[in-house]
């Protein structure tokens, strides 16, 4: 699958419209009964952009942006204004010989708690720390894949913790521009979809 690490327009995505999506098969009975069949165990973000495009200068640049991708074909990074930040996340917990941690952020409601695996962290905005110990030095972060990795085994019982702004690996969910031309030298795009992949 071909995915570059390069991310979409920031400013224009802060207008977008969507969030997290699920798949899940609702077959009812003649009684009334339902039986739900859940297809996903995690959710795909789905977003609309159109909304974010507010000058001709913004337009040009997601054109650019759009034919660089090849339309569907390349994946891209994509900042979700409405969750792009986690402060805190436990990532493990040392057992005296394991030295390499994925990022998670993780979602509580009640008694159930969901970890997203995030692979796309945004470079230079990761802190790791040491049962609440800022590290500044003997770790490094992969912001290709999430993965942080120590130089030295993280003692046992030790917990480690992380703070992050991430990205979404998304790729645009149409092949085809559809701009309006709305007045002379005036025009919009009035669906854009994007769409969240597994990487």
């Amino acid at each position: 699958m071909s995915f570059v690490e390069t991310q979409f327009p920031p400013d224009i995505s802060y207008g977008a419209t969507g969030g997290a999506k699920f798949s899940t098969d609702v077959i009812e009975t003649f009684g009334g009964w339902e039986q739900r069949n859940v297809n996903w165990s995690q959710a795909r973000g789905q977003w609309n952009v159109s909304h974010g495009v507010k000058t001709a200068t913004q337009l040009d640049a997601l054109t650019a942006f759009f034919r660089a991708r090849r339309g569907r074909a390349v994946g891209f990074r994509f900042k979700d204004w409405a969750d792009f930040k986690a402060t805190d996340q436990i990532i493990g917990t040392g057992n005296g010989t394991a030295t390499v941690f994925q990022l998670v952020k993780s979602y509580t409601s009640g008694a159930v708690t969901v970890d997203r695996t995030i692979k796309k962290p945004v470079a230079g905005t990761v802190q790791v720390y040491k049962n609440g110990v800022l590290q500044g030095s003997g770790w490094s972060v992969n912001t290709v894949t999430g993965v942080g990795t120590f130089t030295v085994a993280v003692a046992n019982g030790v917990v480690v913790t992380a703070n992050f702004d991430f990205d979404v690996p998304v790729r645009f969910d149409t092949d085809q521009m559809d701009i309006n031309l709305d007045t002379y030298n005036a025009s919009s795009w009035n669906s854009i979809p994007i769409v969240e992949i597994r990487v």
